[in-house]
């Protein structure tokens, strides 16, 4: 038998280390980069995050079949998520709300079901009352199978309180780290 060239063998390692790249980032992690300051001061304009697929199930491409997850985004989850008005956009905003609660914004604080979001990630920042989804003392309530989600910088933020809600089959994953820059490595809370 005859032994394999090293051109064949290099080819080979290239082309197995490029399909696991695939692999990985259709199933499990993604890299995204921050566009606008709608997400500031957790997520700033030119940072790179990693993204988290495979905590929620991957969407397998072309086909739009989701597997399995370990869990449901829950509130106060960082995700990314295909913008409904327009499915060739992905934007990144904070989980505030899911089916069937009720989210009411009032003085600068969220209210899901009659009761403040008191986390540190909500009681830092003051949420204005734009949009049609987020009018002075109108309660709504979120529509199965969707999602309530707000920028952290609720004066430059273009989110659920003007265009709606984010079907459950729009979510991608959870935002889990800054990788980029470096001054900036830490994990998004």
């Amino acid at each position: 038998m005859r032994p394999k060239s090293r051109i064949r063998e290099w080819t080979e390692s290239i082309l197995v280390a490029l399909a696991l790249a695939i692999v990985v980032r259709i199933l499990f992690f993604e890299p995204y980069k921050i566009p606008t300051g709608s997400m500031q001061k957790t997520l700033m304009v030119g940072d790179i995050i990693l993204v988290n697929k495979f905590i929620y199930g991957p969407r397998l491409p072309f086909v739009g079949w989701r597997l399995p997850g370990f869990r449901k985004p829950q509130t106060a989850d960082v995700v990314v998520f295909i913008y409904p008005e327009d499915p060739k956009k992905n934007f990144i905003k904070r989980l505030v709300a899911k089916e069937a609660d009720t989210v009411l914004i009032e003085n600068g604080t969220i209210y899901v079901n009659d009761k403040p979001l008191t986390e540190n990630v909500f009681s830092r920042n003051f949420y204005y009352n734009h949009g049609n989804y987020a009018r002075e003392g109108e309660k709504i309530t979120v529509p199965k199978g969707s999602y309530f989600v707000l920028g952290d910088n609720s004066a430059n933020s273009q989110d659920s309180r003007f265009w709606g809600f984010v079907p459950q089959g729009n979510i991608l994953g959870k935002a889990i780290l800054i990788y980029w820059p470096l001054n900036r490595i830490r994990a998004i809370k």
